[in-house]
């Protein structure tokens, strides 16, 4: 079941989120790994323009993402901390949440930017088959500096 993140929700998305991070060897300074808010997403996603989901399946949370701003460029959002358990790739999952965090932004924005990681490779391939396009360098200076790959989608 797709739903917007409850409070109650924080612990499990925090686990989700390491554990893809252990997954991709990106456990480490310069990712969400070090992110201080990881265990606060549904307060840090109160914020207006900024929302959340989660996929809950038998009372685990297997998947996530989320769209918030990006300081200094109004116009332009972020998708946020997309991940999904291993057990739940493949099954349309992501494919759902995108929809679901990309008719949001449309609302208020004009632009979507993501940072990601190289080697995760599927999800790079998801982001361009989705229609984000590659970015030669970051769109801004961010404390998630190991990041290695940027995209930018018209919305």
């Amino acid at each position: 079941m797709l739903r917007e993140i409850e409070q109650r929700d924080n612990h499990q998305v925090e686990q989700l989120i390491r554990t893809c991070l252990i997954e991709f060897g990106a456990n480490k300074s310069g990712t969400a790994w070090a992110d201080p808010n990881l265990g606060n997403f549904y307060e840090l996603y109160q914020q207006p323009y900024s929302k959340y989901w989660v996929v809950e399946q038998n009372n685990n949370i297997i998947a996530g993402c989320g769209i918030g701003p990006v300081e200094g460029f109004p116009q332009i959002c972020e998708l946020q901390k997309m991940y999904a358990l291993n057990e739940a790739r493949g099954s349309g999952i992501a494919n759902e949440l995108l929809q679901t965090a990309l008719a949001f932004a449309k609302q208020h924005y004009e632009k979507c930017y993501l940072e990601t990681l190289s080697n995760m490779t599927a999800a790079n391939k998801f982001y361009q088959k989705h229609g984000f396009a590659a970015m030669d360098k970051p769109l801004q200076e961010s404390e998630h500096y190991a990041c290695d790959m940027w995209y930018i989608k018209t919305l």
